[in-house]
Formats: C-alpha cells, sequence, structure tokens
C-alpha cells in the first residue's frame, strides 16, 4: 500500500505530534488497555499513541477533525480491521453514544487551544466514562489536580474535582513532540465517580456558584456573593465570609449551590 504525503502540523487544530516512544510505552502502561474495552481516543494524529492501544485491545475508536490526517491513519494502523474512525469535531461529538455496552475510556493528546472546553463537555457525560487519561498543558493538568489553598485552585480545579478523583501522572518535555510546543506537557488520570461524594441539587446551579465565587479570586466570598448570600446566610452555611474562593474545598462549594438553591425555590 503506498503511504500518503507527510502531513505538516497545522496550528489552527493545535497539533502536536507524539514521536518520543519511550513516553507513548509509558501512556500506554499507565491506561493499561485490556482486550474487549471500549477506548475512544481524541486527536489521534498519525496514530503513534493509536497503535500501541489497539494493539492491545484490538478495536478502538479515535475522533478527529482534520480530514487530510485520516488517510495517514488509515494507512498507518491497516493492519487492525476493527478501527472506527469519526470525522468529527470532539467539542459536539456525542461519547454517550459509543457507550452502548459498556462505559467508554477516553484518551488523547488533547489540543491546547481548546483542552478546557473539552474537558467540560466530556464532564457533562461522565456517567458513561469509565476513566480518560489527556496529555495537556502541564499547567492545565496542576489546575484540575489543584487543590484548595494551591495558587492554581480555581474553577476548573473544582468542576473537575466534583465528578472526578484526579491524578497528575508525569511530565513530558517539549522534545517528545513534532513540532515542539513552547511548554511541558503532563499526563492526567481523571476518574469519574461511581457514586458523587457531594450531590449537588443542580448541577447549573454550581457552575455559577463556583463562576461566581472565582470571579474576583483576590477578594473575599462576602465581597464575591455581596447581593446573593448575607452574613446570616455564610453563618447558617458554616463558612467564614471572610476567606478567598480558593480556600474552599469541592464539598463547600456544593453546600453554598444547595444553599442557594432552597433559598430560590
Amino acid at each position: 500500500m503506498s503511504k500518503p504525503q507527510s502531513h505538516k502540523a497545522r496550528k489552527r487544530f493545535g497539533q502536536n505530534f507524539l514521536h518520543d516512544h519511550g513516553v507513548i510505552r509509558r501512556i500506554v502502561a499507565c491506561i493499561g488497555p485490556k482486550k474487549g474495552q471500549r477506548i475512544v481516543e481524541i486527536g489521534p494524529g498519525k496514530g503513534a499513541l493509536t497503535e500501541g492501544i489497539i494493539s492491545l485491545t484490538e478495536r478502538m475508536d479515535v475522533v478527529e477533525l482534520d480530514r487530510d490526517l485520516i488517510p495517514i491513519l488509515k494507512v498507518n494502523l491497516f493492519r487492525f480491521p476493527d478501527l472506527t474512525v469519526h470525522e468529527a469535531d470532539a467539542m459536539k461529538f456525542d461519547f454517550a453514544s459509543l457507550a452502548t455496552e459498556q462505559n467508554i475510556r477516553v484518551v488523547g493528546n488533547l489540543p491546547y487551544n481548546i483542552s478546557t472546553p473539552l474537558i467540560f463537555h466530556l464532564l457533562s457525560q461522565a456517567s458513561v466514562i469509565e476513566d480518560m487519561h489527556f496529555m495537556l498543558q502541564k499547567e492545565v493538568v496542576d489546575r484540575l489536580a489543584a487543590r484548595p489553598g494551591d495558587s492554581l485552585y480555581g474553577r476548573l480545579s473544582v468542576m473537575a474535582q466534583y465528578y472526578c478523583a484526579v491524578e497528575s501522572l508525569f511530565i513530558v518535555g517539549p522534545e517528545s513532540f513534532d513540532p515542539a510546543p513552547k511548554v511541558e506537557s503532563a499526563i492526567v488520570r481523571m476518574t469519574p465517580h461511581k457514586t458523587l461524594p457531594f450531590p449537588v441539587a443542580d448541577i447549573k446551579g454550581l457552575e455559577d456558584t463556583v463562576r461566581i465565587g472565582f470571579h474576583q479570586r483576590r477578594k473575599t466570598l462576602r465581597n464575591n456573593y455581596k447581593g446573593v448570600l448575607d452574613n446570616d446566610d455564610f453563618e447558617a452555611l458554616g463558612i467564614d465570609p471572610s476567606l478567598r474562593p480558593e480556600r474552599l474545598d469541592v464539598e463547600e462549594f456544593v453546600r453554598i449551590a444547595n444553599f442557594i438553591h432552597n433559598k430560590e425555590a
């Protein structure tokens, strides 16, 4: 079979192709793919990580937006007839549609320019996802995994940890990619909770509560929730209104969201 033309990474798609075989083997080991599992890869590129996974699972779904990459991918992985390629935008893709027999596992070297909204899109479908392993900009991984009191702890941390246990696994240097990005990358594992530890009455209400809380992160809770919560409300909640938002954990944000929901009901 003739090999298609080489593909130049496209900036508009945020493409940085992973080519370090040592890193690829380490990522596959962290994922631990097994035969029969339904693994979905976002942005497979030329199939470097895909090959390592499908060699163990024998079947796989991939979601690729760049149509020019698809023939390259199919040639590179022609030995695997049970590779299903979905030409689609992952930001709009219905991942739940693939979870017909079992929950799916999601992996990907995510484009830096859309990584945060794409993670929120996936979190909205967390009930059908077994786990997620992503290569992301290291700062995004640090935000996802940040704990209360950390300087990077914010909206992304709270919402990700509401749905998932988050683990930062290891750092990947720029030299592992072509072209080399200007920043370090890292691998993160996100495992959706089987049962939410702190269920919220209204998820939109929690999103709004967290957004308001971190809108001006250097201000106190009293200032940020002015007109929404008063001193009596904070006393009823058992939360100090003089704290800054990064001091609150997920359970406390859920408590505030549920309190506001009941107050407005």
